[in-house]
């Protein structure tokens, strides 16, 4: 209820009380949806801040405030030097404003998605000079006279709307209409009615200003609360505290949680592939070499005569009697070799394996120690002081949507691809670290690729082919059947200061020949 009108005909009062007779001093921004308005009076400060960033609106007069040196502008100059005369609420409406020596107009006008700052040159005007939202359209011709809303609040205007409470009494809002609904005002007999109505204007007229919790959220009622936050009688007081445990704890309680939530995802997909790679690791040491299957098809090559593809040999190894089934124009030699090469290569990856398990158990361990300093954390400076220490974490920690990169997972690797030119260059110097795996189409434009190594000094062919697919799938190349990508470690890749969006110079380089193959091309590559 802080921008409704029966805690505004409260709250202008009071600062018509705090600020009247004060110089404004300064009005400055220090975010595109905050002003901030600072004043003098008898050598003492006072500012007046309104934060109109959709939904959240809020206000806050606060005695100290340190304007920033960096990201800061000087607004409505006209302002500055001229004395508040009066503070004052428009009747039946979301808006109160103030006088001006000058005869200028200060309007705060409260409406939800639509609040705006207007400034009007004279109490005369019916146009406002100044607009702090410019994008709201229909304030460039407001003429603040129609921001009074006169209401008849009779019983016989009662009567003929047949009880309605929202036509009756339009500034309510959901608190009080949540009241009157509990005491079964909906169904009440019009006298009934009548009566809930009375009750709630009593309430509404002698208020204490309580803070709340509804759904996780900290807002402002002037009705009487079972379990309030705090409760105050001066309404400056009341809306500054709203204004520190909505706005300000709140969006740090709002972004601790987005990183917290971010490292348990993280966490969540380190533990699942450690449990399925120790699976298939353990699989992989318990079943038979490939080279049993190969020494059984060796041993029954007259098996396949005559063409045929497909024949039921003995396994002496077992005793049991196995299928085989040859691909079209393949020789059972072929297949046999193919099955000699998978035994040969059978250690390497055992090996492979095990390092990726022992890397990702490193990460787990990294990410619970990192869990539990966020879970720590208490204040934003304290935030602020671990997202600088942790930039490597950013990709992470931000919203999917607004990453410069497609995110890719591949036998529980990382892939990144890059968006755009300049994408390419904002992944580069942000998110990649010095040991990653960097790929990119030879010669011809496309998206930087990037596979995640920190930790990990092992990488599968199958890994490096996947991602230089996707690097050749995202370049001028994507319609070769064959195509060179080059690659070496994001340590030997430099941006030339003042090149074009998405240039480098690489040193090192390899290249690999490889199919283009897109992200909806191969059901092992999963998007996240």
């Amino acid at each position: 209820m802080h921008l409704n009108y029966h805690f505004l005909k409260y709250l202008a009062p009071a600062l018509h009380k705090k600020f009247v007779g004060s110089r404004i001093a300064s009005c400055f921004s220090q975010s595109k949806d905050e002003l901030i308005l600072e004043t003098e009076a008898a050598g003492e400060g006072n500012f007046i801040r309104a934060h109109l960033l959709p939904p959240q609106v809020f206000l806050a007069f606060p005695s100290q405030l340190h304007r920033a040196k960096r990201n800061s502008i000087d607004l409505f100059h006209e302002l500055v030097g001229d004395r508040i005369e009066k503070c004052s609420v428009f009747h039946f409406e979301r808006a109160f404003y103030f006088d001006l020596e000058s005869g200028k107009k200060l309007v705060f006008k409260l409406h939800g998605n639509r609040s705006n700052v207007l400034l009007y040159q004279a109490k005369q005007a019916a146009q406002p000079s100044i607009l702090f939202r410019n994008e709201i359209r229909e304030d460039r011709d407001l003429d603040w006279r129609t921001l009074e809303k006169p209401l008849d609040l009779s019983q016989e205007r009662f009567v003929s709307l047949e009880g309605n409470a929202s036509q009756f009494l339009p500034t309510l809002g959901a608190i009080p209409r949540t009241w009157l609904k509990e005491r079964g005002y909906p169904d009440a007999p019009i006298g009934e009615k009548w009566k809930l109505m009375l009750d709630l204007l009593d309430l509404l007229d002698t208020p204490l200003f309580t803070l709340v919790e509804r759904q996780g959220e900290v807002q402002l009622s002037l009705l009487p609360e079972p379990n309030p936050v705090k409760t105050f009688s001066d309404p400056i007081l009341a809306t500054n505290e709203l204004f520190y445990l909505a706005l300000i704890k709140g969006n740090f309680e709002k972004e601790k949680n987005g990183i917290l939530k971010s490292y348990q995802e993280q966490l969540k997909k380190a533990e699942s592939y450690i449990s399925k790679s120790s699976s298939k690791l353990d699989e992989l040491k318990n079943s038979p070499p490939p080279s049993q299957l190969a020494d059984v098809i060796m041993a029954n090559l007259h098996e396949f005569q005559g063409g045929k593809s497909e024949a039921e040999l003995l396994d002496f190894y077992t005793g049991n009697r196995i299928k085989v089934a040859l691909k079209p124009n393949q020789k059972p030699q072929h297949l046999a070799e193919t099955l000699y090469r998978k035994s040969k290569n059978r250690q390497i990856e055992l090996d492979q394996i095990s390092k990726i398990i022992a890397a990702k158990r490193n990460l787990k361990a990294e990410l619970e120690q990192k869990i539990e300093a966020i879970v720590s954390i208490g204040e934003f400076r304290e935030l602020k002081n671990y997202k600088k220490t942790h930039k490597q974490d950013k990709a992470i920690t931000k919203e999917t949507t607004g990453l410069p990169f497609k995110d890719f997972e591949f036998e529980g690797f990382t892939i990144l691809v890059g968006k755009s030119a300049k994408d390419n260059d904002e992944m580069l110097r942000t998110f990649v670290h010095k040991d990653d795996l960097w790929l990119h189409a030879r010669q011809v434009p496309g998206s930087h690729v990037v596979i995640r190594m920190k930790g990990i000094t092992a990488l599968p062919n199958p890994v490096l082919e996947r991602a230089a697919g996707l690097a050749a799938f995202y370049s001028k190349l994507k319609t070769e059947s064959l195509a060179p990508v080059i690659y070496t470690q994001a340590k030997f890749v430099r941006k030339v200061k003042g090149s074009a969006p998405g240039s480098v110079v690489v040193d090192r380089e390899k290249v690999i020949l490889v199919s283009p193959i897109g992200p909806d091309e191969e059901t092992a590559a999963r998007k996240t």
